[in-house]
């Protein structure tokens, strides 16, 4: 950016969409702890006082951040297919929560749901409702596949390694300490399996998915 657009986007004026802008590309770089009023407008160029005028606090923007997150997961293609569909929507919702870290924590709690949160919602209900299911089923399928989804982001972005060597340092050190006569199955799996070549945790996430729409499509036979 320039040196003249620079200064024109410090003139525009400050309102909700502008501070949630800044307050995504905080949360992004920095985590969702930096993402304060004084941290805010101190980006916005505004004492933090007067950023009040604008948004009415934290808790305003907390709900705008997980809105915006949630506008970002594509939505599922018309299927007559619900497991397709629910598919869909897990991967993209899982592709959405990976490119922000900090969402899949902070969207349970909050208490005042977008439009972009309640239409995600809407397309799981959809999918399941049009597949053939009653309402108490669908209620079951979505909370189902939508525990198992941000479950496994939770833990995936959490992992305290990225790459294959940082995994090989960390499992070595662990099989240094513990005999393996002591937990003979965590050493032959890590052996035969994620000491293997090529190993991604991120690749568990469709088998898991598989086990996780079996089990839902169980629910229509009983």
């Amino acid at each position: 950016m320039g040196r003249r657009s620079a200064e024109v986007a410090n003139r525009a004026p400050v309102n909700l969409e502008r501070t949630l802008r800044v307050a995504l590309t905080v949360a992004d770089s920095e985590g969702i702890q930096a993402v304060t009023m004084r941290r805010l407008a101190r980006e916005l160029g505004v004492e933090a006082a007067s950023l009040y005028h604008h948004v009415d606090g934290k808790d305003q923007i907390l709900d705008g951040l997980v809105d915006l997150v949630a506008a970002e997961i594509e939505p599922p293609q018309l299927s007559a297919d619900w497991r397709e569909a629910i598919s869909q929507r897990a991967h993209h919702t899982r592709d959405g929560l990976r490119r922000h870290p900090w969402a899949v924590s902070l969207m349970a709690s909050r208490t005042n749901p977008g439009p972009a949160t309640l239409r995600l919602l809407e397309t799981g209900i959809r999918c399941f409702r049009e597949g053939g299911f009653s309402v108490p089923l669908a209620a079951h399928g979505v909370s189902t596949v939508d525990s198992y989804v941000h479950g496994f982001v939770l833990q995936e972005v959490n992992l305290p390694f990225r790459t294959e060597s940082e995994l090989a340092a960390m499992t070595g050190a662990i099989m240094e300490t513990f005999p393996a006569s002591e937990f003979p199955y965590l050493f032959e799996m890590t052996i035969e399996h994620v000491l293997q070549p090529g190993y991604d945790y991120g690749k568990e996430f469709d088998s898991g998915l598989t086990a996780v729409l079996n089990g839902v499509a169980a629910l229509l036979e009983q």
